[in-house]
């Protein structure tokens, strides 16, 4: 069991919080409004913006003198992103958060606990949230991936939160918004895989957290809100193209033997004919080229070693 001691607060460890932005400035500033007002008082911000087309990131630097902005020339993805923030990072801890996140006055002080007082935990995450309804849990945890299907739920999504979650317990994988994991983790395990782009990449970091013999944790007492996808779009071409793109990279990169064989018909005899026959029926035509376009992609890179790099901080 988790052990709950509390923090020595003449001791705070120095945490860097990175947030990427892309096109939305204003949701970005929003985010660090209420870094600014959080009881924990060590923490450097570093800003990456992943080549923003439209409304410079510049008024972030404007408006919030203090922080660290980064402002890449290409756009290198979610994780390219956070890695090269995490390689600009002095903190002994590291806290991704995802720029359209809201947090609370005193969420970071159970984060620091946790691990100060469990050196088994390698990764960890709030209780996330919605924003637009704050009442609802995004995330309490999350249950293991079907090996064959490559899906998995969120604990408690979409649940009134009357405190059906509220005890620290172990979880498969950590939340993407929001997931704090100290330095000496990612010097042991590597940072995030740059294949990815986007979505997957913390379910994919998750399994070599645990291969190293870390456990991950959902932290009840600590809590941050969500507005969920600014920059992508809740169903966008960009989005339908990753997640299932992703969803094959994973499973080539974490699923072995027999088991992997049997996920593979699967995708091919089930899943796709499945999802594309949907998105036609739709009429969803955008969507639909952007699935196929994601699921051939492997047809592509059958033989790309870059799937299976784990970059090393």
């Amino acid at each position: 069991m988790i052990k709950s001691n509390i923090i020595n607060k003449k001791t705070f460890p120095l945490v860097s919080i990175i947030t990427i932005n892309f096109n939305n400035p204003d949701v970005t500033c929003d985010l660090i409004e209420s870094l600014n007002k959080i009881s924990y008082p060590n923490f450097e911000i570093i800003v990456v913006d992943n080549n923003s087309t439209r409304n410079s990131p510049q008024i972030i630097k404007e408006k919030f003198l203090g922080i660290n902005l980064i402002c890449n020339s290409i756009n290198v993805g979610f994780p390219g992103g956070n890695n090269i923030g995490i390689m600009k990072a002095k903190g002994e801890y590291i806290l991704l958060l995802n720029n359209d996140c809201i947090v609370t006055h005193d969420f970071m002080e159970p984060l620091i606990e946790a691990f100060i007082n469990n050196p088994d935990i390698g990764a960890l995450s709030p209780k996330i949230r919605f924003f637009h309804s704050p009442e609802k849990i995004q995330f309490a945890g999350i249950k293991p991936i079907n090996k064959y299907t490559i899906r998995n739920h969120a604990i408690g999504y979409m649940e009134v939160d009357n405190g059906q979650f509220d005890i620290n317990y172990e979880t498969y994988c950590i939340h993407g918004a929001a997931l704090m994991i100290p330095r000496k983790i990612i010097e042991k395990v590597g940072m995030m895989s740059y294949i990815y782009f986007l979505y997957y990449e913390e379910l994919d970091w998750s399994e070599r957290i645990k291969k190293a013999g870390y456990k991950l944790y959902y932290i009840h007492n600590s809590l941050v809100y969500h507005k969920e996808s600014q920059s992508t779009g809740k169903t966008s071409p960009l989005k339908t193209y990753y997640i299932n793109r992703n969803r094959i990279l994973f499973m080539r990169r974490n699923v072995h033997g027999i088991t992997f064989l049997v996920a593979l018909l699967y995708q091919i005899l089930i899943a796709f004919p499945k999802n594309a026959i949907f998105f036609l029926l739709k009429l969803k035509f955008k969507l639909f080229y952007a699935y196929v376009t994601g699921i051939f992609w492997h047809l592509k890179n059958i033989f790309n070693k870059d799937i299976y790099e784990n970059p090393v901080l």
